[in-house]
């Protein structure tokens, strides 16, 4: 049982409906009808809180999760201070709490950017882009991606020129990567140590990785992410605030993570 924000909603759900549901039955046993105006101060806010966070518990658990961007290692896609949707029903329906897969609907595809609970703790979430499904063979070797013999095309966009928070990734290259599935950007430090691996994919677990290449920590390091592991794929920026620039960024505000 994961003892998460989730798990004190669904608390506040249930102290909060049992409040007022009991006071709702207790008048009915003494055939008394319901008067606002001499409802006791605790049941007023059971009756008045019991919706919202109904409401709220339902939306994280099965619709989208807010979740917030607190590192570089998905730059250019995701900034630090980016606050983003989260689909949680797309790799199927889960139980909240105790997370047990009931619905199946699809399966993770190569290209997603999704947020996982981190084999290593569990109780922390990251967000990467999945690179290996089940049974592929992964190379990176001299900052090149090879999956099951295959380069991924990478094609050079420039210089990146950092701001705020990411302002120490100005200079690194900035390329765009066809994963087939998917093309999307990712960074290349040239003055970071060349970090070379090849891996197997085991079944049941996902090979992930961040966009920031030289700056991510990720399957690389740590090994492979199980599927009951993962949380649900990252879809929208809602928000995004740096405090070291602009403040509320407008211009990220709506974006569709690719």
């Amino acid at each position: 049982m994961d003892y998460d924000f989730s798990f004190f909603l669904l608390v506040a759900a249930v102290v909060t409906g049992v409040t007022w549901g009991g006071y709702c039955y207790y008048l009915k046993r003494i055939d008394q009808e319901y008067d606002l105006d001499n409802e006791p101060l605790l049941v007023e806010y059971a009756r008045s809180f019991f919706p919202v966070v109904l409401v709220v518990f339902l939306l994280r658990s099965f619709i989208a999760e807010p979740f917030r961007i607190p590192s570089g290692s998905m730059m250019p896609t995701l900034l630090i201070g980016d606050f983003i949707l989260v689909n949680k029903f797309t790799y199927g329906i889960r139980l909240p709490v105790i997370n047990k897969k009931v619905i199946d609907i699809s399966s993770p595809e190569r290209g997603d950017a999704v947020v996982f609970r981190y084999p290593k703790n569990p109780e922390v979430d990251y967000i990467k882009r999945i690179i290996g499904l089940p049974g592929d063979r992964i190379a990176y070797v001299n900052k090149k991606l090879t999956i099951n013999g295959k380069p991924m095309q990478q094609t050079s966009l420039g210089e990146f020129v950092g701001v705020g928070q990411g302002v120490s990734m100005t200079g690194a290259e900035i390329l765009s990567e066809n994963l087939q599935t998917v093309e999307h950007e990712i960074l290349i430090n040239h003055r970071a140590a060349n970090l070379k691996g090849t891996f197997i994919v085991p079944k049941g677990h996902y090979f992930v990785m961040g966009d920031n290449r030289d700056n991510s920590n990720d399957s690389r390091y740590w090994g492979t992410v199980p599927e009951e592991n993962l949380l649900g794929k990252a879809f929208f920026i809602w928000m995004s605030w740096d405090w070291q620039h602009k403040g509320i960024g407008f211009d990220r505000i709506g974006t569709v993570i690719q």
